[in-house]
């Protein structure tokens, strides 16, 4: 089950809302798995905009969609077969009525939209604007004669600076509702009123220039999506079973199929290696640019390079469900979940626009008939009343704070995305950078995951080939390392595998089966010391501490294969990091008391916790909140999936991760670099103190100009320059988390 909604919204809240701006649809039928999207209307309707918005609303909830949440007030929520249906609310007659309507699935585009690159035309309206601006200030000062022409000029100057604004007015004007811009155009009108052209053109200079910067933040933020995107190839070399070429679309590749890759072609799927050597750029997924070494047994993915040699690969994922795809749909995913902190700033923005145009009415009125100031017209040395008004509706406006913490969150996301760190949102960017506690899984996290079977043994000795037989016949459909090591070492001992019957997953302990009517176990040292054999098994020698053993019961067998695992190089230095910064490590492991402090004590780990089922590290995970510390748990299992859930930040290691964590983690590792955890936290370290400065700035600026407008200190020229100066300063203090080093 998907995280609650501390990660994302609850998926039916957000379609809920949709159906709520949209009278005139009753219901949404959704099935992801076939990618089937309809919607049901009242009769026929004008569709306009609909199948868009609508579009953008299941983009954003897309990873969410498997989850179960319960129907919010005033709708059901059925399940037609594999599909969901959420509607309004009605009796069965009426929902015989409804027009369902079919449309295409939301599909990812390679290209930035023409609504993503608004910047460059808003960056146009603005430069049209100064330059008009700073024209007809020409012409006033040396044409002083021809005040028409100084005023076409300004004119102009107003229609492109405020043509964007007027559109976006327009439009929420019709939805009822207010926002920053209509209070830009109010304040131009008002200037224009008082004859003061210059200060109403500079004002919608600085709002539209600022608008450019923000639109340019999330342009960047998107061109790294389609960066990825331009990378993922389109066709691929099939090889049948006579071994033949055969060239076919990527979406034509099923699991189980070999593929074949040139020098300079990309991989089209994920799989892994069965002929040839090479090396692969996997930069466009980590950042990293050195080759990655590719031999058989190892695994490739979609969208990196084949630099050198040809390769034979099987699929191992449809392209659909590749690597590449998740981080694709990860990443857009992040951009549309909002921080906690942004969600507060767009609750309050209406309200505050209410504010401002009520206290700015409320102090025209006390300057004219408390003060006696003039109404409207400006006496030397004294500013009118109105004048006073539109300079407190200028400085008062939040433009600054509404863009401070979004213009952060999408630029912190994008260099993340750049650098082989996905966040699910602006939440898990700002809770990383509370975090004073991580736990940490072993197998996959600390070390490589890669184990090597090192010996077998069987009690009484003497039948290592039938442990090793069995072990083989139970692990040989499972992908979790253990497995992946024991079939490797099968198959180079040309063991002959055994079909085996009923087989059964046995959660944070083994698997178990049949075969000729007798029950075969593989697992942990547990599973012997809860039967008929628990005396024994306790006189049953331990392995070595840097050793890790599996266990093979049979009808009348009982053995063991050990294994080991490679501690990942990176690990040293990242845990002497974090205890450097003062953050404390715990590692949380199922493998035994031996094997885990071996591997803590050459880390350095200030705590390790071994033999723990994923109940037990879910239970460690809330006592370390208890104790009061903020937790962030890194790992890749499906064990792992619950304690991902659990802690205040779930980081999973994206390459083996396994789908489970993938979507219980807010923070994803590509290619399952450690090191990158301390660049991530880092990063959210530097977004934080990013969105403080922003908004020290904002809210510094409204209050400091406030107070002084209500003095009657400030020309509207110096209040425009400084609100929408404190505009420009935030998003430009926002980018610098895009072009910064984290590392």
């Amino acid at each position: 089950m998907s995280k609650p909604s501390s990660t994302a919204s609850n998926w039916a809240e957000e379609l809920a809302k949709f159906l709520r701006e949209q009278p005139a649809v009753t219901a949404v039928r959704i099935d992801p798995a076939a990618r089937k999207l309809e919607f049901a209307t009242m009769g026929r309707v004008e569709l306009g905009d609909l199948e868009s918005r609508l579009a953008a609303t299941i983009a954003a909830i897309e990873e969410k969609l498997g989850a179960q949440h319960a129907a919010p007030a005033g709708y059901s929520l059925k399940t037609q077969g594999r599909a969901v249906v959420l509607g309004r609310q009605s009796c069965e007659t009426a929902e015989k009525l409804w027009l369902w309507r079919e449309m295409e699935w939301p599909e990812l585009k390679a290209e930035p939209t023409a609504e993503e690159e608004e910047w460059r035309s808003l960056a146009i309206f603005a430069a049209v604007c100064g330059a008009a601006g700073l024209a007809g200030l020409a012409c006033k000062v040396g044409l002083s004669g021809y005040p028409w022409l100084y005023r076409l000029l300004f004119g102009i100057g107003l229609v492109a600076g405020g043509w964007d604004a007027t559109i976006d007015t327009w439009k929420n004007l019709r939805k009822r509702q207010v926002d920053i811009h209509l209070l830009m155009l109010a304040v131009a009108a008002g200037a224009v009123c008082i004859d003061a052209w210059g200060e109403a053109v500079l004002l919608l200079f600085l709002f539209s220039a600022a608008g450019a910067m923000e639109e340019y933040s999330l342009y960047r933020t998107h061109r790294e999506v389609g960066a990825l995107l331009k990378t993922s190839p389109k066709r691929a070399v099939r090889l049948n079973s006579g071994g033949v070429e055969q060239e076919v679309a990527v979406e034509e590749l099923r699991v189980g199929n070999r593929v074949r890759v040139k020098p300079g072609e990309a991989f089209a799927a994920d799989g892994t290696v069965v002929k040839g050597r090479s090396a692969s750029d996997e930069s466009a997924l980590t950042g990293e640019a050195v080759p990655v070494p590719k031999d058989p047994g190892d695994p490739v993915f979609s969208g990196t390079i084949n630099l050198w040699g040809a390769v034979d690969f099987e699929v191992l994922r449809l392209p659909s469900e590749s690597t590449l795809q998740k981080i694709i749909r990860l990443i857009q995913t992040a951009q549309k979940l909002k921080a906690p902190s942004e969600r507060f700033t767009d609750r309050f923005g209406t309200g505050y626009t209410y504010l401002v145009f009520g206290g700015a009415t409320a102090m025209f009125l006390f300057w004219w008939l408390g003060l006696g100031l003039p109404a409207f017209e400006n006496a030397p040395g004294v500013r009118s009343a109105f004048y006073r008004a539109m300079t407190l509706m200028v400085v008062a406006s939040p433009c600054a704070l509404v863009l401070s913490i979004p213009s952060a969150i999408l630029a912190a996301i994008a260099w993340g995305a750049r650098h082989g760190v996905l966040f699910r949102g602006g939440a898990a960017i700002e809770k990383l950078a509370e975090v004073d506690a991580v736990a940490l899984d072993k197998t996959g996290t600390l070390t490589t995951g890669e184990l090597a079977v090192v010996g077998c043994e069987s009690f009484p000795a003497g039948r290592e080939p039938q442990i090793l037989e069995l072990a083989y016949a139970l692990e040989m459909k499972s992908q979790h390392p253990i497995a992946r090591a024991i079939v490797r070492h099968a198959k180079a001992s040309a063991v002959k595998p055994i079909e085996i019957e009923e087989f059964q997953s046995l959660t944070g302990q083994g698997v178990k089966g049949r075969l000729d009517g007798a029950t075969l176990m593989l697992g942990r040292r547990e599973l012997l010391e809860v039967g008929p054999l628990a005396e024994w098994a306790r006189a049953l020698p331990p392995a070595s501490p840097e050793l890790s053993e599996v266990w093979v019961i049979g009808r009348d067998l009982v053995g063991r294969i050990l294994l080991k695992d490679e501690i990942r190089a990176e690990s040293r230095a990242v845990l002497r990091r974090l205890k450097t910064a003062g953050v404390k490590t715990i590692m949380l492991t199922g493998d035994r008391r031996h094997a885990a402090e071996a591997v803590a004590v050459e880390l350095g780990l200030d705590e390790v916790r071994s033999g723990l089922s994923p109940e037990d590290k879910v239970r460690a995970i809330q006592g370390l909140k208890e104790a009061g510390h903020t937790v962030a748990m890194v790992g890749d299992g499906v064990n792992d999936a619950p304690c991902l859930a659990a802690a205040d930040v779930g980081v999973a290691m994206g390459a083996r991760g396994s789908d489970a964590a993938l979507e219980q983690a807010e923070v994803i590792l590509m290619h399952d670099r450690i090191e990158n955890f301390i660049s991530a936290q880092r990063l959210s370290r530097r977004a934080r103190s990013v969105i403080r400065m922003n908004l020290a700035i904002s809210l510094g600026v409204v209050v400091v100009m406030v107070i002084a407008t209500a003095f009657g200190a400030v020309p509207l020229a110096i209040g425009v320059g400084a609100h929408e100066g404190s505009t420009v300063i935030v998003c430009l203090n926002s980018l610098r988390l895009l072009f910064g080093k984290n590392a």
